[in-house]
């Protein structure tokens, strides 16, 4: 199916069919979600929420429509519109568990916006003002912190990327493109604008960026190519087009299988081994190291674990390119102890570097050097655009897998929370080069 198929509902412009609301919530399956907060304690908690959420609200370019016909914001009729339908429980929600409560609203149907991402984008280009500078200080008295048993040591990596990559190869295949790739793309100039470039374009902007990746790591004839983080196999497959010999790695069972049979398919086994091994247990020598958008999978502790794993298996002369989605300094450092909805539902264990830490990082615990870098954030956007659309579009093979109506709003929300991100330049993401060469004088 393609965005021109008969069943397609909207465009790339126009809105597209939200998966509806669920009349019922499990409450085994989604006990965060099935029922808002009750008891003395959560109403205090709400009202106050809901006050400082309307207060931010009354100034945010939005329109926030309530049931009793009011409306807050300060949008015109072409702003995005969030719509309440149970403000009550969406206050409570928010006043428990803040942004988490959020998410779970909206996977509630406590609220509905027919531009979701248009919404969340004004949240995003307005989140350090959301919440007064004194309260933001108090986060960590009020917020809930990580579950340690979701910290990326490698008893619990496994686990944490099983959570996410081992939900079904099939739901991953109906709103990704034909190369498997679930990572930014890099869509050539002649695509169009990046608002507007369509389905059609996006296979080859993802080998595009494989490509880029490949060729800056001097992958070739020859090359003995550590891959850390498989996914389902197009990066593999495409430095063993190249004459290399790759030894890939990944914790997800359901990747490895798909990847080694895509990799036998086009004749390359004898080239590549897809291993279920976690990075930091690799052995040998490589002369070039890639890893896309696996960085973000590690979690803050362990970036000087990852870095120096890479250091240590890189031959004498070998080169390191990896794509990283990539947040401002300050806003890591002070979201690094937060846990959030992304990590209760998507990622758990994840946890977004900046550039700044990747350059710090390698420069106190190894002998690597950052020597190039490219931003793309705006070819993310329109990628997690087309995921999305995508993804809509397939709203009942994703239902007919087993995935609920609270599903498909919680990895709609995750989709378009992503892409808020990239269009408002809260988030980007890097295509980093390192190697070892001496600074110059």
């Amino acid at each position: 199916m393609t965005l021109t198929d008969p069943t397609y509902q909207g465009n790339a412009s126009g809105p597209f069919r939200i998966p509806a609301a669920p009349a019922a919530i499990d409450a085994e399956v989604w006990p965060g979600v099935a029922r808002p907060p009750a008891g003395a304690k959560a109403a205090l908690a709400g009202k106050a929420a809901g006050a400082l959420f309307r207060g931010a609200a009354r100034r945010l370019p939005l329109r926030i429509e309530y049931p009793d016909g009011s409306v807050l914001g300060t949008g015109d009729a072409g702003s995005p519109v969030m719509t309440m339908v149970r403000p009550e429980d969406f206050d409570a929600r928010i006043g428990d568990n803040g942004l988490i409560g959020l998410g779970e609203s909206f996977m509630a149907g406590d609220w509905e916006a027919s531009d979701l991402a248009g919404v969340l984008e004004v949240f995003a280009s307005s989140l350090d003002t959301l919440i007064p500078v004194p309260l933001q200080k108090l986060r960590s008295l009020y917020l809930p912190r990580a579950p340690r048993q979701e910290r990326n040591t490698e008893q619990n990596t496994r686990g944490n990327i099983s959570r996410h990559y081992d939900l079904s190869n099939e739901l991953f295949s109906n709103f990704l493109d034909t190369t498997m790739s679930y990572s930014s793309g890099l869509f050539a100039a002649g695509a169009g604008p990046l608002p507007e470039v369509g389905w059609d374009a996006l296979a080859s902007a993802q080998q595009a960026k494989i490509d880029r990746l490949l060729d800056k790591a001097g992958v070739g004839q020859g090359t003995r190519l550590l891959e850390i983080g498989t996914g389902w196999g197009e990066l593999a497959l495409r430095a063993a087009a190249r004459g290399a010999t790759v030894y890939t790695v990944t914790l997800s069972s359901e990747q490895q299988a798909l990847a080694q049979q895509r990799i036998e398919e086009a004749g390359y086994s004898g080239r590549v081994t897809v291993a279920l091994q976690d990075y930091r247990a690799v052995e040998g020598e490589y002369d070039a190291v890639v890893s896309v958008e696996m960085i973000e999978a590690v979690g803050y502790e362990y970036w000087p674990v990852y870095f120096q794993t890479i250091d240590r298996v890189l031959a004498p002369g070998g080169k390191v390119a990896i794509q990283a989605i990539t947040m401002p300094h300050g806003r890591m450092l002070a979201t690094r102890n937060a846990y959030t909805w992304v990590h209760k539902y998507i990622f758990p264990g994840g946890f977004l570097p900046s550039v700044r830490a990747i350059e710090s990082v390698t420069e106190q615990h190894t002998t690597l050097r950052v020597r190039e870098r490219r931003g793309m954030g705006d070819h993310y956007a329109a990628t997690l655009r087309l995921w999305e659309e995508r993804f809509l579009v397939r709203s009942r093979e994703v239902r007919e897998l087993g995935f609920d109506e609270v599903f498909q709003r919680m990895w709609l929300f995750y989709l378009c929370y992503s892409r808020a991100g990239f269009q408002s330049g809260y988030l980007d993401v890097q295509q980093i080069v390192l190697d070892r060469r001496e600074a110059q004088l």
